[in-house]
């Protein structure tokens, strides 16, 4: 039945242009986060220490550095300071992907129970379901964590600003929050095929963010290359921070690449919308 319901509904939802998905998409999602918010909101003692809970498990990461930096001057030729300034960025830009699309994981278990089913049949983008179904508010608490950091690193560097480097900084947030976006949308097309990868996608995601969070001069180059040119998570902070901070790129890059993650989440988040259409089309009812 449910598969018979898909074969009507998905030719004529194909059938939409482009332009009109992505503004159907990007208001049922609107509507379905208002919802959330407004069922959130209903008990706001319970959003308040949910959130305050959130950011303070996150910080316990900072805290594990600070005390590294009890027992060490500089960590791979790195101030604390400037290892604050990796850490804010990179954990502000996961909580802002987190929260707009950190849901996607679940996808894997919409597939095995079949109520990803009732999505197809409704007049909205799959994903844009996905995403907002379940929006939890509380994962603001992440992301302002990570900008308090951030505000405090960039308080008491001694950078010498430049309106480059000053734009840089709400850009590399941004661009950061696209490319943690991108491969949560891949990870989450791998679901269609593998049933279940809801791990392998946090492992890039997540760990991708711990990795991050630590100076790249720490790492071997062959790892520097991987998150470069194959899953390029050194645009999240690594090159555009180095950029600021003025220190070399250990791979020797040109200094125009630090200000390519806009790009770089793009040409990302272009083949991760195509997988996931591409997992979508392939998707067969459970049946039930």
């Amino acid at each position: 039945m449910a598969e018979a319901v898909l074969e009507r509904e998905a030719p004529a939802a194909l059938e939409l242009p482009r332009r009109n998905r992505v503004l159907e998409g990007v208001r049922g999602y609107g509507l379905i986060v208002a919802m959330w918010i407004r069922s959130t909101m209903t008990y706001r003692t319970s959003f308040l220490l949910s959130a305050f809970g959130n950011a303070a498990i996150t910080l316990l990461d900072f805290v594990a550095i600070t005390i590294m930096f009890s027992h060490v001057d500089v960590l791979g030729g790195f101030t604390l300071p400037e290892i604050a300034l990796l850490y804010g960025s990179c954990t502000a830009s996961l909580g802002l992907a987190d929260l707009l699309l950190g849901n996607t994981h679940r996808i894997g278990a919409r597939i095995r129970d079949g109520s990803l089913d009732t999505m197809l049949v409704r007049p909205v983008p799959v994903l844009a379901q996905v995403a907002a179904d379940r929006f939890a508010l509380r994962r603001l608490g992440r992301c302002v964590q990570g900008l308090g950091v951030l505000a405090w690193a960039v308080s008491v560097l001694d950078v010498e600003w430049t309106a480059g480097k000053v734009l840089l900084m709400p850009v590399m947030i941004t661009a950061g929050a696209g490319i943690f976006g991108a491969v949560m949308v891949a990870g989450a097309a791998f679901q269609f095929l593998a049933g279940d990868a809801a791990e392998v996608q946090n492992s890039f995601t997540y760990g991708g963010c711990t990795m991050l969070q630590y100076p790249p001069t720490v790492f071997a180059k062959e790892l520097l290359r991987g998150v470069t040119f194959v899953v390029p998570l050194a645009f999240v902070n690594w090159l555009p921070a180095l950029h600021v901070l003025g220190r070399p790129d250990p791979l020797g890059l040109p200094e125009w690449v630090a200000y390519a993650s806009p790009l770089v989440a793009f040409a990302v988040f272009l083949p991760a919308s195509l997988a996931w259409r591409a997992g979508v089309r392939s998707y067969r009812s459970t049946g039930s």
